[in-house]
């Protein structure tokens, strides 16, 4: 009877020497396997390494940048709206100089009421608006801020604006000063 197997082999003897270098040959060549496998993925990880690194580096610069670029936009965000305004102010500047050497009331005041309205479309091109008065309206947080309660003339205006103190502006539909009003309580 043959055993398992033996019908490969060759009735050739068997050398010793020659299956121990055999052996020596293949733990060798699963240990070079074995090296190059690990040496693979010690690779590998330092090329993550490397590139997370550069990675997180190129964010940190970006924040820097955009952080920067945001602080510049801050500084120069005013700059058409006040380039606007200062033709008013040479208007106001001229106006004060002609109170000075002026008799005639009427002009100084005629001439005052064009800088106002040339300073109210300065600021309208720039997207500010009046809201409109609130008197007789109802409160509304929203668009008011109450300074002060008083009671009712009528009982109509009881929670609703009396008086209105100082109007409110919206930038851009958006509210910038709220109008302080008194409220009928």
């Amino acid at each position: 009877m043959t055993e398992p197997g033996a019908e490969n082999m060759t009735n050739e003897p068997i050398d010793s020497q020659n299956l121990e270098n055999q052996e020596t040959t293949t733990a060798e060549n699963t240990e070079v396997v074995e090296l190059s496998v690990e040496e693979q993925l010690k690779a590998q990880v330092e090329e993550t390494n490397d590139k997370y690194i550069r990675l997180l580096a190129e964010f940190d610069n970006f924040k820097r940048r955009t952080a920067k670029e945001r602080i510049e936009l801050f500084k120069t965000a005013n700059a058409e709206t006040v380039k606007s305004l200062i033709t008013v102010l040479d208007d106001f500047d001229r106006a004060q100089k002609s109170i000075d050497s002026s008799v005639d009331i009427d002009a100084v005041k005629e001439g005052l009421k064009l800088v106002h309205l040339k300073l109210k479309s300065t600021l309208n091109a720039q997207g500010l608006s009046e809201m409109e008065s609130s008197v007789g309206k109802a409160f509304d947080t929203d668009l008011h801020e109450a300074v002060t309660n008083i009671p009712a003339p009528t009982e109509d205006l009881k929670g609703k604006v009396v008086d209105e103190l100082e109007k409110g502006y919206l930038l851009n539909d958006k509210v910038i000063r709220f109008a302080k009003v008194v409220v009928g309580a």
